[in-house]
């Protein structure tokens, strides 16, 4: 505290100076001297104040802001709609993780749903409760499979470049955030070169990968999620009776016997180093519509209910006899919605 207050003092003297009357009994070189002392002491408290200088400058976590896991769950419950799972294991993990101060291992969840259920748009606002520039980051990195790694024979090559990758922003900030963006689409075995660094290692090389965070997005498994939600539907349950124990071990066995996704036969599964699969449930025609309520209010718009039922009544829903739930869930509500307004 002490030094909070002897650097704010001396920048408010340096910023005062030249509001003083001149002086004439002060010599030119004193004066200069005073100057360049109030500035350096000024410097000194700013640089050595890390809170202060993080004020201006974007700095690498070290300690949780307890304000961000309540940012967190506020956005998840305000703009996130009919996935009761998903806000409950999120937040209990990452507030649990960046509260931790002797974690094991680094925090690794696997998201999982149809298109359009909320898995980018989680990952998302999980970047920017811990760090305000959110993707923006310098300490937020994300990749997608198709973009970064495209081609089947050059794994080898992509490989050695995820590592690097991996092990150089970690050694410059241990509380880096990885976003793995389409895992149904990468090449199976290339995400299995990172399994070291989610393992229980106090460190590697000298690093420790213990602060950091992975996330990971995918498609696969949104038929045993839509299995399990069927079920309590067709039995007279609700989506809200359905817990993460009955549909989670199946989700990881399903995710693993999947040749399609990146995660098929994948050690990350294997040795239990994914610490949740996070199932989305498949949206129904009353989270359309919350959706599309959200997205005009955004725009500044008063909402039209006539527009929110024409835009739902739009999609198209499954399966083909009940119509229960919609098939890209809220992906294109954005694009629903500039035909029905002159923006």
């Amino acid at each position: 505290m002490r030094l909070r207050r002897g650097a704010l003092r001396a920048a408010l003297a340096l910023m005062l100076l030249p509001l003083l009357p001149p002086a004439g009994a002060v010599e030119p070189i004193s004066l200069g001297l005073a100057i360049a002392g109030a500035a350096a002491s000024a410097l000194t408290g700013f640089i050595s104040y890390p809170r202060l200088y993080c004020y201006f400058r974007e700095c690498c976590l070290h300690r949780h802001d307890r304000r961000a896991a309540a940012a967190l769950q506020e956005n998840l419950d305000k703009k996130l709609f009919g996935q009761h799972l998903v806000s409950k294991v999120v937040v209990k993990a990452v507030r649990g993780f960046l509260n931790n101060t002797n974690a094991k291992k680094p925090l690794a969840l696997s998201l999982h749903g149809w298109t359009g259920t909320g898995k980018n748009f989680v990952s998302k606002i999980v970047a920017e409760s811990i760090y305000k520039k959110g993707l923006q980051s310098k300490y937020v990195h994300q990749f997608v499979a198709t973009l970064h790694f495209p081609h089947a024979h050059s794994i080898n090559l992509y490989k050695d470049q995820l590592q690097s990758w991996i092990r150089g922003n970690v050694s410059a900030c241990p509380r880096s955030l990885f976003i793995f963006d389409e895992m149904d689409k990468m090449h199976a075995g290339l995400i299995d070169s990172i399994k070291p660094f989610l393992d229980y290692y106090e460190l590697l090389d000298g690093v420790s990968y213990r602060q950091a965070i992975f996330i990971f997005l995918s498609n696969a498994g949104a038929e045993k999620i839509t299995e399990v939600a069927l079920d309590f539907w067709r039995n007279g349950r609700t989506r809200e009776d359905i817990q993460l124990t009955d549909i989670q071990n199946a989700l990881s066995v399903s995710v693993f016997n999947n040749k399609n996704s990146g995660f098929w036969h994948s050690t990350l599964i294997d040795r239990n180093l994914i610490d949740y699969f996070i199932p989305f449930l498949p949206l129904e025609y009353k989270h359309v519509k919350m959706c599309v309520r959200v997205e005009i209010e955004s725009r500044g718009y008063t909402v039209d209910e006539d527009i929110v039922s024409r835009i739902a009544d739009e999609m198209t829903y499954f399966p083909r006899e009940e119509r229960i739930y919609s098939d890209k869930g809220c992906k294109t509500v954005d694009a629903k919605l500039d035909y029905y307004y002159d923006f």
